[in-house]
């Protein structure tokens, strides 16, 4: 058996330090949470020389093991915990090589706590085009490490930083640096009074709010010569160990690092300009927007009727080649037509998470960032609530998780309750449904109609987004104070296997998550639309046959009738019956309040549901789209989906709040049930008078 080794990545934010984690671990790798908190936990296996496995976490960036935010308290808990099962054995401090000095501040931090440390220079391909020039010997002398120069980017490295790793015991574990002497005698004493613990770890509990082993503050502060210290002194403390650091890292770069100012070429600042211009930023932004959805309805149109006749094929295919019975029609009428309602939208929310994850690679995301922060202070957030709102476009489980780097709790309980308005992932497969239900399919200005309607659902989705956040702002009397700190990273052309690995990584999560709801409740629907109570269910044929003995029907058309009324009377038909007064103003039936009801466990379960419904019974080969384009209202004849009623139910779903796991979530984050209820009642309550006055006006 071969040995396993605990590798940690840690790294400032935008080093690259995902890239040196893909390119490590390659699929071998998953996303799960921290324990006991909702910070995201990343981490592989990577093959090393000899026959070594590594295990290989990759943790939230941070500038320094000075904590301000939860994210930053994760790396520094695990680094102080020898008794974690993800202690590092050995710690790699990717560094990027245009911002070595401030990257060095961390390093040396690391050092102090004695595990051996190596040093990873990462972008090394930028070194000639921006004039700085490298003495590996003399920096790895005086940091006391190794380091690894690499090019994630031109793959170029790779293996020696494998084979530094699997040399991890001939790292020294010497310090940089004696940071005890910007205060000797309160260091000495409290050498004395702790002779068994490693004096810099000490320090960090004394300055941070962690804990390791069975040593906590409190019992530092019972020793009285540390109660002197008052939380001032301390901070002062801290800047002097700082200042002693950088001394030091800019003594090692006079001779280790050279750069030739006149050789940089640089035409970041002059994209800048542009960029993050106050109407030009804006219109670049609102264009990219529209390029990205004209996209999505492009490419994926062939892909999605494909999948879509492949899922109806299979379904009419079950039924002639299988033996009749209840395991069949549980096959051909809920399973796959069920599952087919959420598969089929897989080419366009792969789409969707392609260009998101361009957009972040290639550094433009964070000029979104800056440019819409002026705009978020007026309306009580700040430009850092906006990561949030832009990552709910994929899912507001993580987005609302990502509200954890903001510091005021004011503006991080205001982005908490406002995320969940941001059109997430799991709306697009109804909002595509239905807009290919009820928006013709013309052009203006090239653009379609129907992609010009998903955009206006975005862009309604963030209006109500930040329209409540204004509101919150000025309910909640919640006093609080931030400053806005966003790092601009330099421009880069994206990395395919990045690209691809966040793509294949996000679509797999959503296919996954979403399917295990939907096929249990497309089990479920399928059993309570396949049986019900009473006689007007078990006699279903013979009250149809009796009803129509004088009207001539052939035999499908008889079929189909009897499978229609056992529909209306079975458990689930009764179910919506019953809450048909409620939906009828809003131009729905009782199948479409059905499948309402159930897409409270997830937004996506409304197509499924439908696609479950409408096939129970049912003998033609027809898609879910056809079926449902086919559906008659009861009430008023013609098409159940009209534009009235189409653009009801976009306006719902635009605005409801649907989805268990997210109020779930927000109770987590918020401590407390009083949010998510409030958030459930009023975008519920809201979405009802929205898409109630829009089919009133429209019919």
């Amino acid at each position: 058996m071969s040995k396993q080794i605990n590798v940690a990545l840690i790294g400032n934010p935008n080093t690259g330090k995902t890239s040196v984690f893909n390119a490590l671990t390659g699929l071998n790798q998953k996303v799960g949470n921290y324990p006991g908190i909702t910070v995201e936990k990343k981490e592989g296996i990577c093959k090393l020389p000899r026959g070594v496995k590594a295990h290989i976490i990759d943790l939230p960036g941070t500038y320094s093991l000075n904590a301000s935010s939860l994210d930053e308290n994760v790396v520094i808990e695990l680094l102080l915990n020898k008794n974690d099962k993800d202690f590092p054995d050995v710690a790699v401090v990717v560094s990027d090589v245009e911002n070595l000095k401030r990257n060095l501040l961390l390093f040396t931090q690391i050092k102090d706590l004695e595990i051996p440390t190596l040093l990873v220079i990462n972008m090394a391909d930028r070194m000639e085009y921006k004039g700085i020039s490298l003495d590996i010997e003399y920096l790895e002398e005086h940091l006391q490490t190794k380091i690894a120069l690499i090019s994630t980017r031109k793959k170029q490295g790779i293996d020696n930083l494998k084979q530094l790793i699997a040399n991890y015991k001939d790292l020294s574990i010497t310090p940089c640096l004696n940071a005890s002497e910007i205060d000797k005698n309160y260091f000495d004493s409290l050498r004395k009074a702790f002779p068994n613990q490693l004096l810099y770890k000490l320090w960090l509990v004394i300055t941070q709010d962690v804990n390791f082993g069975k040593t906590d503050r409190k019992t530092i502060d019972a020793v009285a010569d540390f109660k002197t210290k008052s939380n001032t002194d301390l901070k002062r403390l801290q800047q002097k160990e700082t200042i002693k650091r950088y001394q030091f890292i800019n003594n090692v770069l006079k001779k280790g690092q050279n750069i030739d100012v006149s050789q940089a070429k640089d035409l970041r600042t002059k994209l800048d300009r542009v960029i993050t211009h106050k109407i030009w930023g804006y219109l670049i932004f609102f264009a990219i927007l529209l390029l990205i959805f004209q996209a999505i309805y492009d490419w994926s149109s062939v892909p999605m009727d494909y999948i879509d006749s492949t899922f109806a094929s299979l379904s009419e295919w079950i039924k002639m080649n299988l033996p009749e019975g209840t395991f069949t029609n549980l096959l051909s009428e809920g399973i796959i037509p069920g599952l087919g309602g959420i598969v089929i939208f897989i080419p366009q929310i792969a789409f969707l998470f392609l260009f998101i994850s361009i957009l972040e690679e290639s550094g433009y995301m964070s000029r979104v960032v800056f440019l819409m922060d002026r705009v978020m202070r007026r309306f009580g957030l700040s430009g850092k609530s906006v990561v949030p709102l832009i990552s709910g476009t994929a899912c507001a489980i993580p987005a609302i998780m990502a509200t954890r780097n903001i510091e005021s709790w004011k503006e991080r309980l205001i982005t908490i309750l406002v995320t969940p308005f941001t059109t997430c992932s799991a709306r697009l497969p109804v909002y595509l449904i239905i807009i290919s239900l009820v928006i013709p399919k013309g052009r203006f200005l090239g653009l379609s109609y129907q992609a010009l309607t998903l955009m206006l659902l975005y862009l309604i989705g963030f209006s109500a987004a930040v329209g409540s956040a204004y509101i919150l702002n000025k309910i909640l009397k919640i006093k609080s104070r931030s400053f806005f700190v966003v790092e601009m990273p330099n421009y880069k052309l994206p990395l395919f296997k990045n690209v691809a690995l966040t793509v294949i990584e996000k679509t797999k999560s959503f296919i996954f998550g979403a399917g295990k709801i939907i096929l249990a409740i497309s089990i479920l629907l399928w059993v309570l639309a396949s049986y019900g109570p009473g006689d007007n269910f078990n006699n279903a044929e013979e009250i149809i046959t009796s009803q129509h003995r004088d009207t001539p029907l052939n035999d499908d058309e008889l079929q189909q009738k009897i499978a229609s009324y056992k529909l209306e009377h079975s458990f689930i038909g009764l179910t919506g019956r019953a809450i048909e007064p409620a939906i009828r103003p809003l131009g729905y039936d009782w199948k479409i309040g059905i499948a309402i009801v159930s897409s409270f466990a997830a937004r996506e379960v409304f197509v499924g549901t439908l696609a479950t419904i409408y096939s129970v019974g049912s003998d033609d080969e027809a898609t879910i789209k056809n079926r449902m384009a086919a559906e008659v209202n009861p009430i008023l004849g013609g098409p159940l989906f009209t534009f009235a009623s189409g653009i009801s139910l976009l306006l719902f779903y635009a605005f409801a709040m649907q989805c268990m796991s997210t109020l779930a979530i927000v109770k987590r984050e918020t401590n407390s049930w009083k949010w998510p209820i409030l958030q459930l009642v009023i975008m519920s309550g809201f979405a009802y008078v929205v898409a109630l006055m829009a089919f009133q006006f429209l019919k």
